[in-house]
C-alpha cells in the first residue's frame, strides 16, 4: 500500500482520486486550502491512521515545508506525489490585470514545482511517483486562457526535463492532460478583475467526470505509462494546431468566440 499526496484534495478530481485510492487501501495526504470543506472530507474518510489532512497553500513556500514535515513525521515515507491544485480564469489577455497572470502561474507552475523539489528526498527514498494533472490547453492555444496555456505549457515542459533527470532514481513521472471535466476549477475561474468570472466557459467535446479519469489514470500508472491523453477531441485538436494551424485558428475562433471579449 502506497502513501500518496494530493494537492487540491477536498474537491473535483483531487477528491475523486483521494476516495479511490483510500477505498483500495492507501494512506492519504490530503493538501488543500479550503480548510472547511477538507476538514469536511477528512471527517468522511474517518481514519486518522490512514489520512492526513494539512490546511496548506501550494504558492506559499512555508505551507510547502510544513507539508512535507507533516507528512514524513506521520507516515515516515512518501510513494506518490500529485501535483493537481490548479486555477484557471476566463478573459481576454489584453484586457485581464496582471495580478490573475501572477496567481495562475503561481498556483498552476511555481507551486507543483516547489512542491515536487521539497518531496525529492522522500520520493528518492521509495523510488516513488510523480503525476501531474495538465492539461491539453498547454498545448494548443484556447482563447481567454493565456496565462493557464502559459502555466500549464511550462509544467509540461519542466517536468519533462525533470523526467529525464530522475531516470536514475527510478522515480515515475506520469503527465496527465484532461480536457473538460465536471470539477470546480471552471466553476471558480477567475476573470479579468481577479474576481470570479461572470460567463460561463465554451467547451470542444463532451463533459467527463473526475471518477471517470481517476480509472484512466490507475491503468496508466499500473502500465508506467509516461503520458495520459484521455480525449480522442482533444487529441485532435492539438494535432491540427501542429499541422493545420490556419484551420485551427478558425474552429477555435467560432467555438470560442464569447472568450474574445
Amino acid at each position: 500500500m502506497k502513501v500518496i499526496l494530493i494537492t487540491g484534495a477536498a474537491s473535483g478530481l483531487g477528491w475523486a482520486m483521494a476516495k479511490s485510492w483510500f477505498d483500495a487501501g492507501h494512506s492519504l495526504v490530503m493538501a488543500d486550502v479550503n480548510e472547511v470543506l477538507l476538514k469536511q472530507r477528512e471527517q468522511e474518510l474517518n481514519a486518522p491512521k490512514r489520512v492526513l489532512a494539512i490546511t496548506a497553500d501550494i504558492t506559499n513556500a512555508g505551507d510547502i515545508q510544513r507539508l512535507i514535515k507533516a507528512s514524513s513525521d506521520h507516515f515516515g515515507r512518501l510513494d506518490r506525489l500529485v501535483n493537481n491544485a490548479g486555477i484557471t480564469h476566463r478573459s481576454p489577455a489584453h484586457q485581464t490585470d496582471p495580478a490573475v497572470f501572477r496567481r495562475v502561474m503561481a498556483v498552476d507552475w511555481q507551486g507543483p514545482v516547489e512542491l515536487t523539489m521539497a518531496a525529492l528526498p522522500l520520493l528518492r527514498a521509495s523510488q516513488g511517483e510523480i503525476l501531474c494533472i495538465g492539461s491539453m490547453a498547454g498545448w494548443m492555444p484556447v482563447p481567454g486562457r493565456a496565462a493557464y496555456c502559459a502555466a500549464k505549457g511550462a509544467l509540461t515542459q519542466f517536468f519533462e526535463v525533470l523526467r529525464l533527470e530522475l531516470e536514475r532514481d527510478n522515480i515515475h513521472v506520469l503527465m496527465v492532460y484532461p480536457s473538460f471535466l465536471d470539477t470546480p476549477i471552471e466553476h471558480n475561474a477567475l476573470g479579468k478583475d481577479g474576481k470570479p468570472a461572470s460567463h460561463a466557459r465554451s467547451m470542444v467535446g463532451g463533459m467527463r467526470t473526475p471518477e471517470w479519469m481517476v480509472g484512466l489514470v490507475d491503468q496508466a500508472l499500473a502500465k508506467q505509462q509516461r503520458w495520459l491523453l484521455p480525449e480522442p477531441v482533444s487529441r485532435f485538436g492539438s494535432l491540427l494546431w501542429h499541422f493545420a494551424p490556419t484551420l485551427y485558428l478558425r474552429q477555435v475562433r467560432k467555438r470560442f468566440a464569447g472568450e474574445l471579449g
